[in-house]
């Protein structure tokens, strides 16, 4: 099967982006073609899949699957990614239009010079903070922040964050030296987190700085996670460390991102979004697939 792709990358967090319009995909087949063409020795290499389609909520769906082939509810990177192909390629006219997520709808703002997206505004819409909401297996009503977590014998403390996929954020001194690959695989798959998590080391360098690094649930350390800044933002105001209502930069090892949690709950992150080439990818497994 010769299946179209686009790369693109939001800050160093790469997807392969499939356009759903043109191709039809077996569903069983969606989930082992991502662990296919993230890989960086036999596939395309990246963090994971992402198939742009048709919505009949919205004016443009984005569904996005794990370096494991596991599905997630929303990716901020991603969703810059396809705003910016959306517009660029012609799926939408206006500079403002809607994306439908499994997580739900989000309203997207392209900044346009010359024809071309040069930053994407994304609103991630109110964060959910209840326990039963991120969800954690404790349940309730009651918020997460500095809640205790056992893990190798040490225990940490976390502030729990949903923007449509959970995320558990721990305040460091140093993100340089924080256990990211040690203690974020083990976090990501604790019990207390029955659909796992992404993990999420930052450290409040000022009210309106953050610095940042990720584990990310079903693909591991990456260069950047939108909803990932947006939860260290929201948790950062929560623990009051920063002012809600206010630009946060949050810097990632891929760059920045300016993050707002505005008076409304609404959470607006902006970044840019680029292309990184496009070409044919051939499946053998994919012979049930159809092109249309």
């Amino acid at each position: 099967m010769n299946i179209p792709f686009t790369k693109m990358q939001a800050l160093g967090n790469s997807y392969v982006y499939v356009d759903g319009r043109h191709i039809q995909l077996d569903e069983r087949h969606l989930s082992p073609l991502a662990q296919a063409v993230s890989s960086v020795r036999t596939g395309i290499g990246s963090d994971g899949l992402i198939l742009i389609t048709s919505s009949q909520q919205a004016d443009v769906k984005m569904r996005i699957f794990n370096a494991d082939g596991s599905e997630a509810k929303n990716c901020g990177n991603g969703l810059r990614c396809v705003a910016k192909y959306a517009f660029e390629k012609g799926l939408v006219s206006d500079t403002r239009f809607q994306i439908e997520t499994l997580g739900g709808i989000v309203e997207a703002h392209v900044h346009v010079r010359n024809g071309k997206v040069e930053q994407v505004t994304i609103n991630m819409g109110k964060p959910r903070l209840a326990q039963k909401e991120i969800p954690l297996t404790s349940g309730g009503e009651e918020t997460a922040i500095d809640y205790p977590l056992e893990v190798d014998g040490q225990r940490l403390y976390f502030t729990g964050v949903s923007l449509g996929n959970p995320h558990a954020v721990i305040f460091v001194d140093d993100v340089a030296s924080a256990p990211v690959t040690t203690l974020g695989p083990k976090i990501e798959k604790h019990p207390l987190f029955p659909e796992g998590v992404n993990v999420e080391f930052i450290s409040v360098r000022s009210s309106h700085d953050i610095d940042f690094r990720v584990w990310e649930r079903g693909s591991g350390q990456t260069y950047a996670c939108g909803t990932g800044a947006c939860a260290a933002v929201v948790a950062s105001a929560l623990k009051e460390k920063v002012k809600k209502g206010e630009p946060v930069t949050v810097h990632l090892q891929g760059g920045d991102l300016e993050i707002v949690w505005d008076n409304d709950e609404h959470v607006w992150m902006t970044g840019p979004a680029e292309y990184v080439c496009e070409g044919t990818y051939f499946w053998p497994n994919g012979s049930k697939a159809q092109n249309r």
